[in-house]
């Protein structure tokens, strides 16, 4: 969690404050707490509760089940970050309750009305991303290729400088949304996005192609860790791993879309003389186009800014109001510590970065999605090279689709129920590396047509990790302010594993691309290796931890809340999840 500090005359007031309503009994909460620290401390609560330099609420007394229900149960604490959402301007400060209870059945109703207008939305925001960054291998079934004088490795070289300039744009972007608001600068990425996507329809020639990628790429790096952060305004970090899922099934969702639309649009071929993939980049970007603008209205900034001009009764009562506000506060008391039109400060920007127990993470990110996206990629050319016509291709790249949200949602809630991440993530590298070897050693791939489709399909049907990756570095980032900055340098991960992704299917490798998969076996094995290592590094980080905590005494495990540089995930007090 980030550092907080409240001025010296607010602390001493808090502090007055929370002297004249606690019961507690001084006499006792001596005895629990050495008096030297009590003197020193910047808070350390009658209730034996510490709240350390970065924010971190921690327990040092007997019973902590009140604090971890509500943490703002011991007055102290709630005053001091009264003090600390006052400073910060938090916008949903006028809302925060201490006292306020609510039942589980008003939860639970609650949060299906976030899904309907919160989740639900975002995933529609994602199926525009998706359709416009990924509708090229559609056109690329078509006369794309033919008709702009490029042959596979063209198509390659457009796909790296996309996804370089979408690396390169993931940082900046992240700023910039924290800096104005996801709310405004999200469905400005979409329009002006949704204007290039629209443009490629006048494409003739290679540096036509290319330059449409880079504008692309600049305008679409930083959208998810952008989208996420904006989801996180809403939902507590237990709930946020689900929605990441039905998220990351949008982009499934919009590949069965996608093919339905290509379906219908190539039925336009030479329609006014214009070909089929030009109909399918026009159209498509149009479609997003509508979906960017609709955005500028159905994102608010955040749960106390549902009320405008065109939506006067909001989204939420009072009493919903107040629920939402508080529920997300007493899960992390500290994302009221910024307000959500406050830049992200270089240091906590550099903090983040040489966290270097988050790197592990960082490396699957940028290992274990390579070894099935050449063959996702070529797809439908592969499909075409197998004797399927146009039309038929799109269809056929849907079944993949569907097993893939199956297996997607299954991964997730296994991950999710059992609470392992390493072990769970481990099928997906397991369930690709028998296909891809086959697609090697079978020698009837590309000669039986059906049986060789039916190899494709299994394969990218796969269980996807990337809902759990992005919860696991979210969760042992410890800090609010740098969870979206992990989330973004994950995906930058990612997005350097897409780039060695393009280039290893080669023209002079085609059609069976027997070196490009015997590379991929080699990285599907690295990162079966590399979840186990992930797994292994963090039992015994936390075994190492866990030996030093329990060998210091209460007392000093109370200084060293208090006196501490440690900050984020290297904390001693903090345990990585695994």
């Amino acid at each position: 969690m980030p550092s907080q500090h409240v001025p010296a005359d607010d602390k001493h007031a808090h502090a007055d404050e929370a002297d004249s309503n606690s019961d507690s009994d001084p006499e006792k909460t001596s005895s629990v707490i050495p008096a030297a620290v009590l003197k020193d401390a910047e808070l350390v609560t009658q209730h034996g509760h510490v709240v350390t330099k970065d924010g971190a609420l921690i327990s040092v007394g007997e019973d902590d089940s009140d604090v971890k229900s509500n943490p703002f149960s011991d007055p102290e604490v709630k005053a001091y970050y009264v003090g600390v959402y006052e400073k910060a301007q938090y916008e949903c400060r006028h809302v925060f309750d201490a006292e306020l209870t609510w039942t589980e059945e008003e939860e639970k109703k609650l949060i299906r009305k976030l899904d309907w207008r919160v989740c639900l939305w975002a995933c529609v925001m994602f199926f525009s991303l998706q359709i416009d960054r990924g509708n090229n291998q559609q056109a690329v079934s078509g006369t794309l290729l033919k008709d702009l004088k490029m042959n596979t490795n063209d198509f390659n070289q457009g796909e790296s400088i996309f996804r370089v300039a979408f690396l390169l744009s993931e940082l900046p972007s992240q700023l910039i949304s924290k800096k104005i608001g996801p709310d405004r600068w999200i469905p400005t990425q979409m329009v002006l996005w949704s204007i290039v996507a629209m443009s490629q329809a006048a494409m003739k020639t290679k540096g036509n192609y290319i330059l449409c990628r880079v504008l692309l790429g600049v305008l679409e790096g930083g959208f998810i860790p952008d989208l996420v952060l904006w989801l996180s305004y809403f939902y507590t970090s237990r709930e946020l791993p689900t929605r990441l899922s039905f998220f990351w099934t949008a982009l499934s969702v919009t590949s069965i879309l996608a093919a339905f639309f290509a379906f219908g649009i190539f039925h336009l071929e030479g329609h006014l003389g214009i070909a089929g993939w030009r109909w399918l980049f026009l159209l498509e970007g149009l479609l997003t186009l509508l979906i960017g603008f609709a955005s500028f209205f159905l994102m608010p900034a955040s749960a106390v800014q549902t009320k405008t001009w065109f939506r006067p009764k909001g989204w939420f009562t009072d009493r919903e109001l107040g629920i939402v506000v508080n529920r997300i506060l007493r899960d992390d008391p500290s994302k009221g510590d910024m307000h959500n039109r406050q830049a992200i400060t270089p240091r906590r920007l550099w903090a983040a970065i040489k966290d270097y127990d988050l790197w592990p993470i960082y490396a699957l990110g940028l290992l274990c999605f390579i070894p099935h996206t050449p063959p996702h990629t070529y797809l439908t050319q592969t499909l075409r090279r197998l004797g399927f016509s146009t039309l038929n291709t799109n269809l056929l790249t849907i079944p993949s689709s569907v097993f893939h949200i199956i297996t997607l949602l299954g991964l997730t809630r296994v991950s999710e129920k059992i609470n392992q991440r390493a072990l769970v993530g481990l099928a997906q590298p397991l369930w690709t590396l028998p296909c891809i070897i086959a697609m090697i050693t079978w020698v009837g791939f590309f000669k039986e047509q059906w049986r060789t489709y039916a190899l494709i399909v299994v394969l990218l049907s796969y269980p996807y990790c990337h809902a759990i990756n992005v919860g696991w570095a979210s969760k042992n980032s410890n800090n609010v302010g740098s969870r979206s900055i992990s989330t973004a340098l994950y995906n930058m991960c990612v997005q350097v594993g897409s780039i060695i992704s393009a280039n290893i299917y080669r023209d002079d490798d085609k059609p069976l691309y027997k070196r490009g998969n015997r590379v991929l076996v080699g990285i599907n094995v690295m990162v079966i290796f590399l979840f186990l290592f992930n797994k292994a590094y963090y039992v015994t980080k936390n075994k190492s931890r866990d030996k030093k905590w329990n060998a210091m005494s209460k007392e000093e495990r109370i200084n060293y809340t208090r006196n501490t540089t440690d900050t984020a995930s290297g904390r001693l007090d903090f345990r990585f999840a695994h």
